[in-house]
C-alpha cells in the first residue's frame, strides 16, 4: 500500500509467555501491509500468538500471487491471500496443493474513491455505482480479488467492466496511491490506512465500500500447503485460535485501545486515523465473527470467478478440495 508495504522488524513481535517453550517461528507473508488486516496485528501485538507458542516472522509480498508462489517454494509456511488462490491451485497442476484453514476478512475492505472535482460525485457524499459508465477506474491485477470484486460491484450496478469504463489495472502496488493522486484515474480502490491519508491530503475521498456492493463472500484467507498442515496440525489449531481471539477483541475493544495496539504496525500514521479506519471497518462489516469459511462462501466466490470469465463451469472446485474447516471449527467452539 504506497510507502506503507513494508516488512514488519522483528523487534514488532509479541515476546514469549515468561517461563515458556521457545516458540515456533513461522514464516509468514501477506499481500499487503494495511489496517484492513487489524484482528492479525492484534493477534500478534495482544500476545495471542505468543500464547499459543508461535512467532510470527512478517513479510509482504506485493500481491496473493507472489505470495502463493512463495507458499509453493516453501519459502513461506502460511500466507493471506484471496481465496481464488486455493481454487486456482486445487483446479491446476502444481503437485503441491494448498488449503484454505482460517478466514479473515467476510468481503472486500476497499474503499472506492473520487476526487472532490469529479463530475457524478455530490457534494452531499451522494454516490451510484451506476453513475461510473465512462469513467476511468484504478483497479487491481485482472484475477486478484480486489480486481474480482471491483468487475462483480460494476456488473451488479448494469455496467460492463470491459466496455462501460476503463479499468486501469498495471499499476505496481507501491505506486498506486501516488498516481492516484496524481490524477491517473477519476476513481481508484484503497485499502487503510491509504484511505485516510488520501483524504487527509485533500486528494480525494471515499464515496462507496466495495464490499458493501459486492456482498459478504470471504475475501482473505489464511492458507498453508497440505503437507505443511499434515505434518504441523497443533501449529495450524494454534494459529486459528489466535486469529479467532484477535477476530473477537478487534469486535468489541475500544477503537483507540484498539489503534493503540496497531500502532507500533503502522509507524509514522497518526493513532487517530487507525482509530477512524477501526470504525470504517467496523461500520461496513468488514472483519469475520469467526475463522470459519463456509461452503457458500465458496460457492459464492466461483459463481463470481465464472462471471469474470476466468473460471470455466465445469471447472469448479469441491469445497472439500480447498477448504480444512476443522481447525476454524474448533477454534469457534
Amino acid at each position: 500500500m504506497g510507502a506503507l508495504v513494508l516488512a514488519l522488524a522483528p523487534a514488532l513481535m509479541a515476546p514469549a509467555t515468561a517461563g515458556a517453550a521457545e516458540p515456533t517461528t513461522i514464516s509468514f507473508m501477506e499481500p499487503i501491509h494495511s489496517l484492513f488486516y487489524a484482528p492479525l496485528y492484534v493477534a500478534d501485538g495482544k500476545g495471542f500468538f505468543a500464547d499459543h507458542g508461535i512467532k510470527v516472522d512478517f513479510g509482504v509480498s506485493q500481491g496473493s500471487d507472489k505470495a502463493t508462489a512463495a507458499l509453493l517454494s516453501g519459502s513461506a509456511d502460511i500466507v493471506l491471500v484471496g481465496p481464488e488462490t486455493a481454487i486456482y491451485i486445487a483446479g491446476g497442476r502444481s503437485p503441491v496443493k494448498t488449503r484454505i484453514f482460517s478466514g479473515l476478512t467476510a468481503t472486500d475492505g476497499s474503499f472506492l474513491m473520487a476526487h472532490d472535482d469529479t463530475p457524478g460525485v455530490g457534494a452531499d457524499g451522494g454516490f451510484d455505482w451506476s453513475g461510473l459508465k465512462g469513467a476511468r477506474i484504478m483497479s487491481w491485477r485482472k484475477g486478484s480479488a480486489p480486481g474480482l470484486f471491483m468487475e462483480a460491484a460494476l456488473r451488479k450496478a448494469g455496467l460492463d467492466p470491459e466496455t462501460d469504463v476503463e479499468l486501469i489495472t498495471n499499476t505496481a502496488i507501491p505506486a498506486r496511491v501516488g498516481a492516484f493522486m496524481a490524477g491517473t484515474a477519476d476513481y481508484g480502490t484503497f485499502f487503510e490506512p491509504d484511505v485516510s491519508r488520501i483524504e487527509v491530503e485533500g486528494k480525494g475521498r471515499a464515496v462507496a465500500n466495495v464490499g458493501n456492493a459486492v456482498g459478504p463472500i470471504d475475501y482473505t484467507v489464511f492458507v498453508a500447503t497440505e503437507p505443511f498442515i499434515d505434518q504441523n496440525p497443533a501449529l495450524i489449531q494454534g494459529w486459528t485460535d489466535a486469529i479467532a481471539q484477535g477476530l473477537a477483541w478487534t469486535a468489541t475493544a475500544d477503537p483507540a485501545t484498539v489503534a493503540d495496539v496497531l500502532a507500533p504496525y503502522f509507524p509514522g500514521v497518526d493513532t487517530g486515523l487507525i482509530a477512524d479506519s477501526v470504525v470504517r471497518h467496523r461500520s461496513a462489516g468488514i472483519w469475520k465473527a469467526t475463522p470459519l469459511v463456509e461452503p457458500a462462501a465458496i460457492d459464492s466466490l466461483q459463481t463470481l470467478l465464472v462471471d469474470a470469465g476466468i473460471l470455466k463451469p465445469d471447472a469448479r472446485v469441491a469445497y472439500e478440495d480447498v477448504v480444512a474447516p476443522a481447525f476454524a471449527r474448533a477454534a469457534a467452539k
